[in-house]
């Protein structure tokens, strides 16, 4: 196992080039243990706080979400590669990917010792605090997962950079990329929900209906509660023919 992860840590752009053009079973088993054993631990200790279960639960969820996200984009990504003129076929994109996932996978693997103790050591669920410890291990992982997720992007970066014919189209193939897996992967985490596990609400698998609604939808929804129903203004620049917003026209009346 370590013949194959220590080239891809090391970000060896010829060695992971030759990965991607020629592919064999052994390494990908590799890398998908890898990706079930790294996502797996790291997600153990993000529900642990919450409860046992809800520790299990996550384990099993995290790197579930990964190979969807995969599978989701998979065709997606090759024909943006083939459009972009990266030279990347199909086969080497989701090769090129996987890579990506098993980097983020390792780094996220290395730092859940830290993120165990940091389960145990805080307030229990059902503390006066908890609600307060549940927005620090938020924002706590999300920082994490965002630190693993630039390093193996930095990596596939690299390898873009050799593989493509210039910088231009590997930046423009990385980003589309980006942007196809974070937009699948957001709804995808949302029919997966929970992962945290919050404190007033009953630990399980799955929402009673994962498919209602979307990531996208309470997101909005979470705008116009944060600025009293103008979110619109707030992506649309304000027309001079428009009217103003009821808020501004009762100002004006005061006046």
């Amino acid at each position: 196992m370590t013949e194959a992860l220590t080239p891809l840590l090391r970000g060896e752009p010829k060695n992971l080039r030759h990965w991607i053009d020629h592919p064999d079973t052994s390494k990908i088993l590799t890398f998908t243990i890898t990706i079930i054993l790294g996502f797996g631990l790291y997600g153990l200790t993000i529900g642990l706080w919450r409860d046992p279960i809800m520790g299990l639960y996550t384990a099993i969820k995290l790197p579930t979400l990964i190979f969807l996200t995969l599978a989701c984009n998979g065709l997606l990504n090759g024909m943006l590669g083939l459009l972009l003129g990266s030279r990347l076929g199909f086969r080497q994109s989701i090769a090129s990917q996987l890579l990506s996932f098993t980097i983020a996978a390792l780094v996220l693997g290395s730092l859940a010792p830290v993120t165990f103790f940091m389960s145990l050591n805080a307030p229990p669920p059902d503390a006066p605090n908890a609600a307060n410890a549940h927005a620090s291990f938020l924002v706590a992982h999300t920082l994490l997962i965002a630190l693993a997720g630039i390093i193996a992007n930095l990596h596939l970066a690299k390898l873009l950079i050799t593989v493509t014919p210039n910088k231009k189209i590997a930046l423009l193939t990385l980003l589309a990329w980006l942007s196809g897996n974070a937009f699948v992967g957001a709804q995808l985490s949302w029919i997966l929900r929970p992962f945290f596990g919050t404190p007033s609400i009953e630990v399980a698998f799955l929402r009673p209906k994962p498919f209602d609604g979307t990531f996208y939808e309470t997101i909005w929804r979470a705008m116009n509660r944060a600025t009293n129903d103008h979110s619109l203004f707030l992506v649309i620049p304000r027309s001079h023919h428009l009217p103003p917003p009821p808020c501004h026209q009762n100002l004006q009346k005061q006046k």
